[in-house]
């Protein structure tokens, strides 16, 4: 019988066929270490799902949408502390000790990593140093800084919220009521195609009108169809 891993890192996927080999392949270390990763597939059309199984320890198969495939994940996970990645952010080297050792020394309870934005544009460096500013001072984080959690705060808080989108602002605040946030500073590195697909400006623009508008009380389906899904 292995042994109960203490990490488990669960990666919701959806059409990844060009990106889910190196991203799993990236994580071979830390399974190496014992930390388990688990893929969940939200109904890829392009044969993602059969990729990951050769570098995955578990593929499964979910409901489409980034927090019900997360909560998928999390339920078969057996690690005691759980990283929900995304496909295109790649952690740093010692990412495991970093949050086990972190978590534990800290006694946090949750928690996520700087993050740097890779790509040409010259606005990157500083949406990225915003990004982290901004999580420091209000303990709100984002998907793109690979949020971790112990298995226990997780499930007390009851997982992700399974709405279209602030799924993540939403679990930090309600995780935030359990302790504040442990704030890494090693910096994941997350890809820019999310923001070159619009342009870095207009991305901008509107993840700052979506975020004021759930916080003044917008409905996470309308900031759905507002943002393209």
């Amino acid at each position: 019988m292995t042994a109960k891993p203490s990490l488990s890192v669960i990666v919701p996927v959806l059409n990844e066929d060009d990106h889910i080999v190196p991203a799993l392949q990236a994580l071979a270390p830390l399974r190496e270490r014992g930390a388990e990763v688990i893929v969940v597939d939200g109904g890829s059309a392009d044969g993602t799902a059969s990729l990951a199984k050769p570098v995955a320890d578990f593929v499964i198969s979910s409901a489409r949408g980034r927090a019900t495939q997360m909560n998928a994940g999390a339920e078969i996970a057996r690690g005691d502390v759980l990283l929900f990645l995304h496909a295109d952010t790649r952690l740093p080297s010692e990412a495991d000790r970093l949050v086990v050792h972190g978590l534990a020394k800290s006694g946090r309870a949750w928690g996520r990593f700087d993050v740097s934005i890779q790509g040409p544009h010259p606005l990157l460096p500083l949406i990225a140093a915003s990004m982290n500013a901004r999580s420091r001072l209000t303990g709100i984080a984002t998907g793109d800084q690979a949020m971790f959690a112990t298995r226990e705060a997780f499930n007390a808080v009851g997982g992700f919220p399974e709405i279209a989108l602030m799924e993540d602002i939403e679990l930090s605040r309600r995780l935030k009521r359990i302790s504040a946030p442990l704030c890494l500073a090693a910096r994941v590195t997350t890809s820019d195609r999310g923001w070159q697909s619009r342009g870095v400006l207009r991305t901008i623009l509107l993840m700052w009108r979506l975020r004021l508008a759930y916080f003044l009380g917008a409905k996470p389906d309308d900031l759905a169809r507002r943002y393209g899904y």
